[in-house]
């Protein structure tokens, strides 16, 4: 029963974190050290696929009307600078494997992160402030994006939405909505393509027997979180900064560096 409980709330966890500019991956790390348990990388990888499934079905109007109205310039664009940052990401992602990366298992950097990347976030916006209200996508915001989700998965603790959503305000899609909306369309492929590249090197190299009724509650408690958090956040966001993230990462992360 209480691992029942415990799966529950990685799933809850995992919901809330994916998507809010306050990392999925240092959250995790932190329950873990807590004493929820460590989980296998199939785990992680299935219940992170639930909460991108959940902005699949909030975006999906979005989606749809990309490719329905493909031949419209302006549709074109989005799409060919999705797929840019998304070939980025992916290449120099290929890289970092190759160079034998691997994500650090201790509080400490998560916490440093957390810290920073507040600080960060609180600069960054106030510096977003002060460019004209931007929409637009340019091929440059494009191509920053997709560097900026490798710096994120380098970093545990940054977060991929937080460091996303940032650069794109900073290089020029200053309005908090567009810049929001590019970063979640685009973590969509990239988040499936990682959690399906996890999946085949973890079967690959033998996955540790899994409770298949505990990972299916666990991927559909974080599939309606993420749903409820993200619709959240997409009406938070239309009349306030992200200044309250940025403080509670500040204080998380303190805490962190005070207590572990």
């Amino acid at each position: 029963m209480n691992d029942l409980l415990n799966v529950i709330w990685l799933g809850i966890i995992e919901g809330i974190t994916e998507f809010l500019p306050v990392s999925s991956t240092g959250h995790l790390l932190i329950a873990e050290k807590l004493g929820l348990g460590a989980r296998s990388d199939v785990f992680n990888v299935v219940i992170q696929a639930g909460a991108i499934l959940a902005v699949v079905v909030i975006y999906w109007p979005r989606l749809w009307q990309l490719l329905v109205d493909w031949r419209k310039p302006e549709s074109r664009s989005y799409v060919l600078k999705l797929v840019a940052a998304f070939l980025i990401t992916g290449v120099m992602g290929l890289v970092i494997k190759k160079l034998g990366f691997k994500l650090p298992a201790t509080i400490t950097p998560v916490a440093w992160a957390l810290v920073i990347g507040g600080v960060w976030m609180i600069v960054a916006e106030q510096l977003a402030a002060r460019k004209p209200d931007q929409s637009f996508v340019s091929w440059p915001v494009a191509i920053l994006v997709g560097i900026a989700q490798i710096v994120a998965a380098i970093f545990p603790g940054t977060s991929r939405s937080a460091a996303t959503i940032f650069v794109a305000m900073l290089a020029g899609t200053s309005n908090r909505a567009a810049a929001t909306e590019f970063a979640f369309l685009l973590g969509i492929p990239t988040m499936f393509a990682a959690s399906g590249a996890e999946l085949h090197d973890a079967f690959k190299h033998g996955a540790q027997p899994e409770n298949w009724t505990e990972l299916g509650i666990a991927f559909a408690v974080s599939t309606v979180t993420a749903f409820i958090v993200v619709k959240w956040l997409l009406r938070y966001i239309q009349t306030h900064r992200f200044t309250a993230f940025a403080i509670y990462r500040i204080v998380l992360g303190t805490l962190l560096l005070a207590f572990f």
